[in-house]
């Protein structure tokens, strides 16, 4: 056999024939449907390339084994009604442990009533006290403070007003008329008290606490625990004085796991009535986070649920005016994992992409040149008028 017939036996092999260049005819719908299809096929392409590029995650569900020793909660909230100094941040989990009045890695910065920052973000604890007040509480305490017939063999000096007002708690006695109180004179606490309801707080921060269920809240008055019992003291004003309502801005447990929301962030829940008890049920969900390069990141996701009531002695309800929010952690855990996309099936994906295009492309084309013909020919025969 020739190299001729060889040639002429490959030839016959071309599933792809062509056509004679003058047999080829160029219209303005088939220019319109291959600009059209062109369109198409890249904006189709470069969804495909996106979709390559970013990690393919999966999903798994197994009994949670591990034993993280803290659980960071990062919080972010407004107070819209209540000034920073009658607000505190109180946690307790079920082992029984409790931070009260929690200060380290909080932070309160004073608004006005419209949301407008009073003073720039603060950059130390709120429990951070300045030289100042250190020299004044020095030369306070070297000259032992009366506590107004409030003294026991535990508390002989009252050097603060909060010294005064936790002698007279521990007597059980009425809390006395604040001008007469010479250490809230001096600590201008009959000025706080007119900016009460005049001022908003925004409180926010993170706590680490023990990884067990638990809960936290935010509550005004100066909490504190007498026989087991957690009470908040509202003293001078009632507890139905304060409007509870409350902006979050931001709430999670953990890290933050990319292309995952809170579900609570942006809640913003108003209520004209006061003295009410906003209460959130958290169910956590621990959760790992496995990047493409081997890092692990270990946090959690939560689920919400609101309830509210106004707390009123006439009606018999229990509870006091504040932000209260319970959790429990699930013994499940859920891992994702990021893996790198098939370049094979990318591949596959884009020429199926080209070939479908082009292959619908030339069936509308011919579709819609041949029905441009045969009305062209009825034309002409006259049978349209």
């Amino acid at each position: 056999m020739s190299s001729n017939d060889i040639l002429d036996t490959l030839r016959r092999l071309d599933a792809y024939p062509k056509t004679l260049e003058d047999f080829r005819v160029k219209t303005y719908g088939g220019a319109a449907v291959t600009v059209l299809s062109g369109i198409i096929m890249i904006l189709l392409f470069a969804s495909e390339l996106q979709d390559y590029l970013s990690p393919n995650i999966s999903e798994e569900l197994f009994v949670d084994i591990s034993r993280g020793p803290k659980l960071r909660i990062n919080l972010d909230f407004i107070i819209p009604r209540i000034s920073c100094e009658f607000l505190v941040l109180d946690a307790m989990d079920s082992s029984g442990e409790q931070h009260l009045q929690i200060e380290h890695n909080i932070y309160k910065r004073r608004l006005d009533l419209s949301g407008n920052p009073i003073e720039e973000p603060q950059k130390e604890d709120v429990g951070s006290v300045s030289e100042a007040l250190k020299k004044e509480t020095n030369q306070t305490e070297e000259t032992c403070g009366s506590c107004y017939g409030a003294e026991t063999e535990d508390m002989k000096c009252c050097n603060t007003c909060e010294d005064v007002k936790d002698a007279y708690r521990r007597k059980k006695w009425a809390f006395p008329d604040l001008q007469d109180i010479k250490q809230c004179q001096s600590e201008n606490y009959s000025e706080k008290l007119k900016s009460a309801f005049t001022e908003a707080c925004q409180i926010y921060g993170y706590m680490e606490v023990n990884r067990v269920g638990g809960s936290f809240h935010i509550a005004p008055g100066k909490s504190f625990s007498i026989n087991h019992v957690h009470v908040h003291d509202v003293q001078p004003f009632s507890s139905s004085s304060f409007n509870t309502s409350h902006r979050i801005r931001h709430l999670s447990f953990g890290k933050n796991i990319p292309g995952k929301t809170n579900p609570i962030d942006g809640t913003e829940v108003i209520t004209h009535e006061a003295a009410t008890m906003f209460q959130y049920y958290v169910k956590i969900v621990p959760t790992t986070y496995q990047k493409k390069d081997g890092y692990i990141l270990q946090t959690n996701q939560f689920s919400v649920t609101r309830h509210q009531k106004t707390v009123s002695i006439s009606t018999g309800d229990s509870g006091m005016p504040g932000i209260f929010f319970s959790y429990e952690l699930a013994p499940m855990m859920v891992k994702y994992t990021e893996k790198e996309r098939s370049f094979g099936h990318f591949a596959t994906n884009v020429c199926a992409i080209i070939g479908g295009l082009f292959t619908v492309a030339g069936l509308i084309d011919s579709l819609l040149y041949h029905s441009y013909k045969a009305i062209q020919k009825k034309i002409e025969l006259g049978k349209v008028n």
